[in-house]
């Protein structure tokens, strides 16, 4: 070996491709899909907090909407069918030998065992409604899509059923003349947290499916004495989250920024009240006694939009463009009021509100794409979030922010999970019950 310089080798060129809209849209949701497929855990095929993370620890509510992931997955030929199917069922399988409380499973199960992991605390150590609420909804969107003859998707809609059926709502309303649902039971220490859901906020599911319950139904009447209670003590619950009397009595009526908004604390809080309940929930042509929820959802994500363009705590990048004050790892609270605003912008904000906000999230989308680049994304997609008053930007993923991505940008495109959670035969009555009427004025266009 003589050291000689080698001769030069064949010259190549490379261009950046120009995605349509579709394309790129196409491209965040299989790369979002992928912290459930790729990332999952490998026993219970269920989502992990965060990754890099615990490899442990699945979530119960991030694996609901993980689920709601996998089959827009399915659906865009992302994985074959058969794949599907199989992770379907090493999720079900695990989930019917895992721990629960009255059908109620806790926050979070250990991958490996499906035992509890009390992460909150000793009090944490028995079943959670919310979470629960999360996961059913993602099974139940699953039970509409398997739905072909053959032993695995039989195995899966019967172990779905089963599940569904199992989760004693009624139980977590502590006692029969109780108004509230409550977050929490321990079977060491009953209902000690007593954490009542009250809206608006992310818990709306709860109601609607224990109200649609076949086997441990709640009164619709909670939805009305519950959830949007006016008693003192739901006015006071809203007062001490939200620091504000603004919809302390669930509907607000004040118009921020010139937007108009009907129901929600203060400027409308997180923008996840706006997702995680309306991942399977189709809030489109109807309303109830309050609102129509999708112009609702809309009207919170444009003040959300139109509060970065003002700006009034001047930070950096915030815009037209850059928007989505929502709940994170850095996001001091996510609430869009100046005093809990430190600079922090989430992008599942402003990506899962696509169907409210199209034009407003496209121009997100390419701005944390194009312009962030590789600060922000990679092998799962977008990351948890940014600030650049820090020049921080988080290095995490989030089991409970890259499926609403996924999902909210496919009930945009083709409404597939709004359309299979609302065949459920249980969710029509139900909603009948708390008196939804139809509502064909009040919804966006597909585009603005």
């Amino acid at each position: 070996m003589n050291y000689d310089e080698s001769p030069l080798s064949a010259e190549i060129k490379a261009s950046t491709l120009a995605m349509s809209d579709e394309e790129i849209l196409t491209m965040v949701e299989e790369a979002c899909f992928r912290y459930y497929w790729e990332g999952a855990h490998p026993t219970a095929g269920m989502a992990i907090e965060i990754l890099p993370g615990d490899e442990n620890l699945v979530a119960v509510g991030a694996s609901g909407h993980g689920i709601m992931a996998l089959l827009v997955g399915l659906d865009r030929s992302f994985i074959p069918r058969e794949q599907g199917v199989e992770r379907m069922l090493k999720i079900t399988r695990f989930l019917s030998k895992a721990d629960r409380f009255h059908g109620v499973f806790p926050h979070f199960l250990d991958g490996r065992t499906g035992k509890i992991i009390a992460r909150f605390g000793k009090y944490d150590d028995g079943g959670d409604l919310v979470e629960t609420a999360f996961l059913m909804q993602g099974l139940l969107a699953a039970r509409q899509y398997f739905t072909r003859d053959s032993a695995g998707e039989h195995e899966i809609q019967q172990t779905i059923t089963s599940l569904w059926r199992s989760v004693e709502w009624d139980w977590y309303r502590s006692d029969p003349s109780s108004n509230f649902l409550y977050w929490h039971w321990s079977p060491d220490y009953g209902f000690y947290l007593h954490h009542p859901l009250i809206g608006w906020n992310e818990t709306m599911i709860v109601y609607l499916l224990a109200i649609a319950s076949p086997t441990h139904p709640v009164p619709a009447t909670m939805y009305h004495a519950g959830w949007a209670g006016q008693t003192e003590p739901a006015v006071q619950y809203r007062r001490w989250w939200s620091r504000t009397t603004q919809g302390d009595h669930y509907i607000n009526g004040n118009s921020y920024d010139g937007i108009k908004l009907d129901v929600g604390e203060g400027n409308g809080a997180d923008l996840f009240f706006t997702h995680y309940s309306f991942l399977g929930f189709d809030p489109r042509n109807k309303k109830d006694a309050y609102t129509n929820y999708f112009k609702n959802n809309r009207n919170i994500a444009l003040i959300n939009h139109a509060y970065a363009i003002a700006n009034p705590g001047k930070y950096a990048g915030y815009g037209d463009n850059s928007w989505g004050r929502s709940a994170g790892i850095n996001a001091a609270g996510g609430r869009a009021y100046p005093r809990d605003d430190n600079g922090t912008i989430t992008c599942t904000g402003a990506l899962a509100s696509f169907p409210y906000t199209p034009i407003e999230s496209m121009k997100a989308l390419k701005h944390f794409y194009r312009d962030l680049g590789g600060r922000l994304w990679g092998i799962y997609g977008f990351r948890d979030g940014f600030n650049l008053s820090e020049d921080w930007f988080e290095d995490v993923y989030m089991g409970l922010n890259q499926a609403p991505i996924v999902v909210m940008i496919e009930n945009y495109r083709s409404g597939l999970v709004w359309n299979l959670f609302m065949s459920n035969t249980e969710i029509k009555p139900a909603l009948d019950r708390i008196g939804f009427q139809t509502d064909l004025e009040n919804n966006a266009p597909a585009n603005r």
